[in-house]
């Protein structure tokens, strides 16, 4: 009884079997490139105009400016007003006729933020709950509305 080795005598082969290798790597291939157009992200931008329209100095401009100053001193386009509730009659005044109510707020930076939050509430109280914009002032660095309470 003799056993024999299907190779004829030739011995063990020792070479790698490499389809399954490559069969990973092309599977691996396929997902990353589907996977790949979905990571690409892209941020809507709008740029502006590069030759913006200039607006004629004459124009008449309706916006209304509130301006915060320290010690319950407050000025409406330049109007000086004082106290909180001459400022919530002005603004009633102002605002009960008018369709558009949009206000701009401008802090002093000398005053604390909690005058200029309660200078806030007191238009959007005249105003009603539309839009109230606060515009920090053109000399502050930084474009801080106002600095933290002191």
């Amino acid at each position: 009884m003799a056993m024999s080795s299907g190779g004829g005598g030739a011995g063990l082969s020792n070479e790698p079997n490499v389809t399954p290798m490559i069969d990973v790597l092309l599977v691996l291939l396929i997902i990353f490139m589907a996977v790949l157009p979905s990571m690409r992200k892209a941020i809507d931008i709008q740029l502006p105009d590069p030759n913006p329209t200039v607006v004629p100095a004459n124009t008449k401009s309706d916006q209304i400016v509130l301006e915060v100053h320290a010690n319950q001193q407050f000025a409406i386009n330049t109007a000086s007003v004082t106290g909180l509730d001459a400022l919530k009659q002005k603004l009633h005044d102002i605002y009960d006729a008018r369709p558009e109510k949009i206000i701009f707020i401008k802090g002093d930076s000398t005053v604390k933020y909690a005058d200029v939050i309660a200078a806030m509430d007191i238009a959007r109280g005249a105003i009603g709950q539309h839009c109230v914009i606060g515009v920090p002032p053109k000399d502050t660095p930084g474009g801080a509305a106002a600095p933290a309470a002191k």
